[in-house]
């Protein structure tokens, strides 16, 4: 069995190998094991959830996993992603567990786990957790009498998380006089995010935010935003804010409808943060799957980049290392770490709501920052992954690509991390040429791997 652990925790079917009831409470256990190295007397671990039907029973695997290590467990109950990472932080909690496929469909669950600092666990304590459990060392250890942990919810995790949220808006503006329309994607926000935008004075209209434990992201939320952009055109709404099922996510949808991404949002946000002087380093941290027109963008603005592999951990830990304080993927997962440890779809909104404001004008304006230039990806299954920059034919066919392109586009060839493919991606000024780039590079690859 490979690792256990992916970039994003562990994750696939609930009630499948890995993710059992019976894998959750060994999680729960080598997860509490590590914890009481930490040097406090009580132990305790948060965990939340968002709304699938099988977050209840890997939520109890999971508490008595823990409890059965001596370790106390805080119960918040359906909550982002982020929310759980500022409750573990803010409550002092020695770890936090969100128990969340994130934007996948209902039948997918998994479980990623926050240090006590908000940020997501490192590699070498996943190595440690997985450890335990694969020796099977974990199984020998159990405390008894009062030793064994209690479990108790928090009932105010809610107003805690809002409180936070309401925060980072900036304190010289309001909402007041702005419709929105919400999509909570039947997930994690349902409960917080209309709350939020109300309390900020906004005029809110809420859809998809009656989860039922098996229509989570369905035809809805930022992977599907139809439904979202007829509502706003039909309330004649200024804004249309979608998030995906554990809330870490935004999309939004401008006042005419049309689907704004996570690049237009960060070209948008460090435009703002640059003129109030807050953007650390004049940088920004994007993925290398950033659309051309993004990095354009950033140097028509006069801000510098850095790139990071495909994944939020990857970009959080360039923006650590650089001094960036934003940073995110076009997918619109977008850290803002002078806020949060982590990307916070509510966040994303305020702080693009907040752009808004301070221009004092409509998205479909602001968004013009950016000009997306035409994109072609197409997937190619392949049996094994050499070193594409070791095939001499495909370098030649690339270098021939580039060639052509020259300075008004870019060519990004890369493997998926999970599937057996082989990802060929053009940008370029036309979409005759950039889907005529990527059919032909696409060939060489069958050629040459498939």
């Amino acid at each position: 069995m490979g690792r256990m652990f992916g970039t994003d925790g562990v994750r696939g079917v609930a009630n499948v190998a890995p993710m059992t009831a019976e894998m959750a409470l060994e999680i729960g256990r080598a997860t509490a094991y590590v914890c009481k190295k930490h040097p406090t007397k009580r132990h305790q671990i948060l965990i939340g959830k968002d709304t699938r039907v099988s977050g209840y029973m890997l939520e109890t695997a999971l508490t008595a996993g823990i409890c059965s290590m001596g370790v106390d467990v805080l119960l918040v109950g359906p909550m982002p992603t982020p929310g759980v990472a500022f409750l573990t932080r803010s409550m002092r909690a020695d770890a936090g567990m969100v128990i969340s496929a994130s934007h996948n469909p209902y039948q997918d669950n998994g479980i990623k786990i926050f240090s006590k600092d908000g940020y997501k666990l490192p590699d070498a304590e996943e190595d440690q957790i997985e450890e335990l459990i694969s020796s099977g060392k974990i199984r020998d250890i159990r405390p008894t009498a009062n030793e064994i942990g209690k479990a108790k919810r928090i009932d105010d995790a809610m107003g805690r998380y809002i409180v936070f949220c309401k925060n980072t808006f900036p304190e010289d503006l309001t909402l007041e006089g702005m419709k929105i329309v919400l999509d909570c994607a039947n997930g994690a926000t349902y409960k917080v995010a209309p709350d939020i935008f109300s309390e900020l004075g906004a005029e809110v209209t809420a859809i998809h935010c009656e989860p039922n434990g098996v229509n989570i992201n369905e035809k809805c939320g930022s992977q599907h935003t139809q439904d979202l952009s007829a509502r706003v055109k039909e309330l004649h709404a200024d804004v249309g804010l979608a998030f995906d099922g554990d809330g870490d996510r935004l999309i939004a949808v401008d006042e005419k409808g049309e689907e704004i991404t996570g690049d237009h949002i960060m070209v948008i946000c460090a435009k703002m943060y640059k003129e109030r002087g807050k953007l650390a380093e004049n940088l920004v941290i994007p993925t290398v799957m950033s659309n051309f027109g993004f990095f354009s963008a950033l140097k028509q603005l006069g801000i510098e980049h850095a790139d990071a592999k495909v994944g939020d951990r990857y970009v959080l830990e360039l923006m650590q290392k650089k001094g960036a304080v934003l940073g995110g993927e076009a997918s619109g997962h977008v850290i803002f770490l002078d806020h949060h440890t982590t990307g916070d779809g509510i966040l994303t909104a305020l702080q693009l709501l907040g752009a808004m404001r301070h221009y004092s004008k409509p998205l479909s304006e602001l968004s013009k920052l950016m000009k997306m230039a035409p994109q072609k990806i197409i997937n190619v299954d392949v049996k094994n992954k050499p070193p594409i920059d070791k095939i001499p034919e495909l370098q030649t066919a690339i270098k021939a690509a580039e060639n052509e392109l020259g300075d008004k586009g870019r060519v990004l060839i890369r493997y998926s991390g999970t599937q057996s493919m082989c990802r060929v991606m053009v940008e370029g000024p036309t979409e005759e040429m950039t889907g005529r780039l990527a059919k032909s590079l696409a060939d060489t690859v069958r050629k040459c791997i498939g």
